[in-house]
């Protein structure tokens, strides 16, 4: 298995949501140990080697995944619907983050702000740029401006992933910018 987009959509599967797919455990901070998942994967037809594993974290554009510093483990950065402590310090964002969307999830989001749904976080960009390159893949984007450092200031936790990814858990309707 070669098509470094396939496996990264895999390791996507059992990183992040659903482990129990090819019946691997990851521990409390969502790490997964590299041979008994590259073992268990064949249970599934999917063959990995550490060497496709590896050119996956270090090549993927939006770095999703990290190995640990022995090379022994691999989890995913954010993003999880499974419960995991990614050990993630509050951190004090910028002014503006930017959240990407689509047309049909704003009437929703007018009245209900931003949720993390059955993620563990809601995830928020940098920049303009990279928050529209998230909104495409859904179709047209809505590019949302979130007022992050007024958030801080009322007393709401952010927290920055390792691979850049601004997260936080909820964003109240008064912090959006539907114009942006």
């Amino acid at each position: 298995m070669k098509n470094l987009t396939r496996v990264s959509k895999f390791l996507s599967l059992v990183l992040r949501h659903k482990p129990q797919e090819i019946g691997i455990l990851l521990d409390a901070n969502g790490w997964a140990n590299i041979d008994e998942l590259i073992e268990k994967s064949r249970s599934k037809g999917i063959y990995l080697t550490f060497d496709t594993i590896e050119e996956v974290v270090l090549t993927n554009d939006k770095q999703r995944f990290a190995l640990s510093d022995d090379c022994c483990r691999i989890r995913a950065n954010q993003g999880h619907s499974v419960s995991v402590d990614l050990q993630l310090l509050k951190t004090e964002p910028p002014a503006f983050l930017y959240h990407g969307t689509v047309d049909k999830f704003i009437d929703s989001i007018k009245k209900s702000g931003l949720q993390k749904m059955s993620r563990q976080h809601v995830h928020l960009s940098k920049d303009h740029e990279t928050a529209h390159k998230v909104g495409s893949r859904r179709g047209a984007p809505v590019i949302l401006k979130i007022n992050a450092g007024q958030m801080h200031n009322d007393g709401y936790a952010f927290y920055c992933s390792e691979n850049g990814v601004w997260l936080c858990h909820d964003v109240p309707v008064k912090y959006i910018e539907f114009t942006a």
